[in-house]
């Protein structure tokens, strides 16, 4: 990995207390600012992510007549591969903390003739949702941006039937993931956030196989099945990879918030000049590793 022009340094002090509620809400704003774009990116996200999700769906046997809850899902990707799976005999909820986000998913769905598609505003930690009402549940790179994993889960174990399974796909860890970490190891720095708190919500909060088995085996899921898959990014050129995640990201744009807008220019340059070092000849290839995870009620 090349070696960065380094900034000033600046002082690091210690962290406040993390404070779940004012994190949802910035998340919600976060989210419904960047709605737009991220469904805009839908063709991009697909081939992402995409393939990793089919083996999740494999993982979890998701199939023809199902009830599935897919929790943060955004502008509803994977919930259009879900639907595909349940066919017109099937139904799919589709939640998000953000209304802006989920009317795209209500929108996709339409347009691909699938029917059977719900959505609802919902708190993912806070499940308004009859017990046993879901054969399976769903969160594609949501679970790790809940401030309560553990309760999240056990949301989700309360609403599935029993036999019903959970499936996760979250990053694994840093290193395996620099399309992602370096931007967020830049912004951390010229933003002086420090290193993230035990048990805080991120991108990288669930970044191993015990990690996340652990979480769900607490939950009181059995059977857990846990793979790591490599989901490489895959651009025309590191200027499409600085568009992507400058435009959608929402997390960037979260850690950015405490920074002027002079900063935040700055922090920009430093990731777009980092993400460089992933152009190949044939165009831009970021690092990228997901595990999925599936457990059993």
């Amino acid at each position: 990995m090349q070696n960065l022009q380094p900034v000033l340094p600046q002082q690091i002090t210690t962290p406040n207390p993390f404070d779940s509620e004012k994190y949802k809400r910035t998340t919600f704003t976060q989210w419904q600012e960047a709605a737009d774009a991220w469904d805009r990116f839908g063709p991009e996200i697909r081939a992402w992510l995409g393939p990793a999700t089919l083996e999740m769906l494999d993982m979890a046997g998701v199939s023809h007549g199902q009830r599935v809850l897919d929790l943060a899902a955004g502008a509803g990707d994977q919930t259009l591969q879900i639907a595909e799976r349940v066919g017109p005999g099937g139904h799919v909820l589709a939640t998000d903390l953000s209304p802006a986000i989920l009317a795209h998913a209500s929108t996709n769905a339409r347009a691909q003739g699938h029917f059977n598609v719900e959505t609802r505003t919902m708190d993912g930690e806070n499940l308004e949702l009859p017990n046993e009402s879901f054969d399976v549940v769903v969160s594609r790179v949501g679970l790790i941006y809940f401030p309560n994993q553990l309760k999240a889960l056990q949301g989700m174990h309360r609403v599935l039937v029993p036999g019903g399974r959970v499936a996760a796909m979250v990053y694994s860890s840093a290193d395996k993931n620099g399309f992602f970490s370096i931007p967020v190891g830049i912004i951390r720095r010229r933003a002086a956030l420090g290193p993230p708190l035990p048990g805080q919500p991120g991108p990288f909060s669930l970044g191993s196989p015990e990690a996340i088995t652990r979480l769900f085996e607490t939950a009181g899921f059995q059977k857990v099945e846990v793979r790591v898959v490599a989901a490489p990014l895959c651009l025309a050129s590191a200027d499409a990879c600085m568009q992507f995640e400058r435009e959608s990201f929402g997390a960037l744009h979260q850690m950015l918030s405490g920074l002027d807008d002079a900063a935040r220019a700055d922090a920009w340059q430093e990731i777009h000049v980092a993400l460089r070092q992933f152009e190949t000849p044939t165009g831009f290839r970021g690092p990228c590793e997901m595990i999925l995870a599936v457990g059993t009620k």
